[in-house]
C-alpha cells in the first residue's frame, strides 16, 4: 500500500474570508486515501460557522499557535516561526502548502529550513499595488520577492495575478501555477423555504427585485460607488431592493451617504451573515464596485447559483466574469456606468435569464471545488515525484 502524502496547510487565520474557504475545501475535497492533512493556523476572532466547525472536525490534526497574527510584530512573529519548525520538524510532511501573506512568509522559511521536500504559497490576494500605500506595498514586493526564495510552487489565482508577479520580478515564470478559486457548487444551492425566509425578513413586496453588494466595508471595495448608483437606480426602475451584505471601518460613513441620499427604505445593511448563499439565491444581480480585487469570491458563488453580475473591470475580475455572457463589466469609480449596467439588466428579463444559465455553466466548467482540488492534487503529486 503506497504512504499517504503528508500535506501541512499554514494560513496567519481562519476568520471569515475567501482564504479559509479554500483550505477548508482542499481538506474536504482531496482523497484521503492519498492525502494526510494537518491544518496549522494562527489567532482567529471571527471564523464563520463552518470555519469553527471544521476546525472542531480535525481534532490533533488542527494546531493552533497563537503568535500567528496578522499584524507586523519582531517579538511573536519570531516566536511563530520556532513553533511553525517544531511543528514541522516533528510532522515529517511531504508538502508544506502556506496560505496568505505572514504564513506565506514564516512558514516557507520554516519548511525550508525542515527539509520539507516541496513547499507551495498561496497569496490569496492581489496586494502589489492599490490596497497601501507605496512605502508599504514595496515592502510587500521586497518580502514576496524573499520568501519565493523559500518554495517550489507560487499558486496564483488569475493570469493578471501570474503576470503581476512576473512585472514585480517575484519569482520566475516556470514557478507559477494558475489554480482557480473553486466554489461548492451544491452547497451554494439553498432551499426555496430558506430563500423566502430572506425575503420575508426584509418585508418586501412580492415583485420586488433585489439588487445586492456583498464584501467587507473597506475603501478598497467601493461601496460608496454602489450607493451612488443605487440612487440613480432607484429613480429609474420600481420595486428595487438594495442589499449590502458585510462590516466594515466604513459602515457608520456609507449608512449616513446612504442616509442623505434618501435610500433608507429601499436599502438595507445587512451585516455580516452565515447564510451568505441564501442571499444570493435571493439575488436578481449581484453587484461587485471593488477599486482592485484579485477575484472576487462572490462573484463566483453568485454566478453558481445563476445570478447575473455587474462588475467592474478590475484586477482578476475580467478572468472569471465573461462580460456580456455571465455579466457586465464597467470601469471603476463610476457610479453612473454601474447604474446603467443595473438598469439594463432590471430590465431585459431574457438577458438575465440567459446569463443566468451561461453562468451557471461557466463556474461548475471551471470554477467548482472539484476542479480545484483536482489540479491542487496533481500539483502536489507532481512536485512530490520530480
Amino acid at each position: 500500500m503506497t504512504a499517504k502524502i503528508k500535506i501541512a496547510h499554514i494560513i496567519t487565520r481562519m476568520d471569515r474570508g475567501g482564504a479559509p474557504d479554500v483550505v477548508r475545501i482542499l481538506f474536504e475535497k482531496l482523497d484521503q486515501e492519498q492525502f494526510d492533512a494537518t491544518l496549522i493556523y494562527g489567532a482567529t476572532v471571527e471564523p464563520s460557522t463552518r470555519s469553527a466547525e471544521f476546525i472542531r472536525s480535525l481534532g490533533n490534526k488542527a494546531i493552533l499557535i497563537p503568535a500567528l497574527c496578522r499584524s507586523i510584530s519582531p517579538f511573536y512573529d519570531v516566536i511563530a516561526f520556532f513553533n511553525i519548525l517544531k511543528v514541522l520538524l516533528k510532522g515529517k510532511f511531504n508538502v508544506v502548502h502556506t496560505h496568505t501573506a505572514k504564513a506565506g512568509i514564516l512558514g516557507r522559511i520554516a519548511a525550508r529550513i525542515a527539509g520539507v521536500r516541496a513547499i507551495i504559497h498561496s497569496s490569496h490576494g492581489h496586494d502589489f499595488y492599490g490596497y497601501f500605500g507605496r512605502l508599504l506595498s514595496w515592502f510587500i514586493v521586497c518580502a514576496e520577492r524573499f520568501a519565493g526564495l523559500f518554495c517550489d510552487k507560487i499558486h496564483a489565482l488569475t493570469e493578471l495575478e501570474k503576470q503581476d508577479m512576473l512585472l514585480f520580478r517575484i519569482c520566475p515564470k516556470e514557478k507559477i501555477e494558475v489554480i482557480y478559486s473553486g466554489v461548492e457548487v451544491g452547497f451554494l444551492r439553498p432551499s426555496q423555504q430558506l430563500v423566502d425566509n430572506i425575503k420575508a425578513e426584509l418585508s418586501v413586496k412580492d415583485k420586488t427585485r433585489f439588487v445586492g453588494i456583498v464584501g467587507r466595508l473597506e475603501p478598497i471595495k467601493g461601496v460608496s460607488y454602489f450607493i451612488e448608483a443605487a440612487k440613480i437606480v432607484s429613480q429609474g426602475s420600481e420595486n428595487v431592493k438594495f442589499l449590502i451584505v458585510g462590516d466594515g471601518s466604513q459602515k457608520e460613513e456609507l449608512e449616513k451617504i446612504a442616509e442623505s441620499l434618501g435610500l433608507c427604505s429601499n436599502l438595507a445593511f445587512m451585516g455580516w451573515r452565515e447564510d451568505v448563499n441564501t442571499i444570493l439565491f435571493t439575488l436578481d444581480i449581484l453587484v461587485l464596485s471593488s477599486l482592485n480585487e484579485a477575484v472576487g469570491r462572490c462573484v463566483l458563488e453568485a454566478q453558481a447559483v445563476g445570478v447575473p453580475v455587474v462588475a467592474t473591470r478590475v484586477g482578476g475580475v475580467p478572468e472569471v466574469v465573461l462580460n456580456g455572457v455571465t455579466g457586465l463589466l464597467v470601469p471603476a469609480k463610476d457610479p453612473k456606468k454601474l447604474a446603467d449596467a443595473i438598469l439594463f439588466l432590471l430590465k431585459n428579463d431574457d438577458k438575465r435569464r440567459q446569463m443566468s444559465q451561461a453562468a451557471r455553466g461557466w463556474i461548475d466548467e471551471k470554477f467548482s471545488d472539484r476542479v480545484m482540488a483536482e489540479k491542487f492534487s496533481q500539483l502536489y503529486k507532481s512536485l512530490i515525484n520530480t
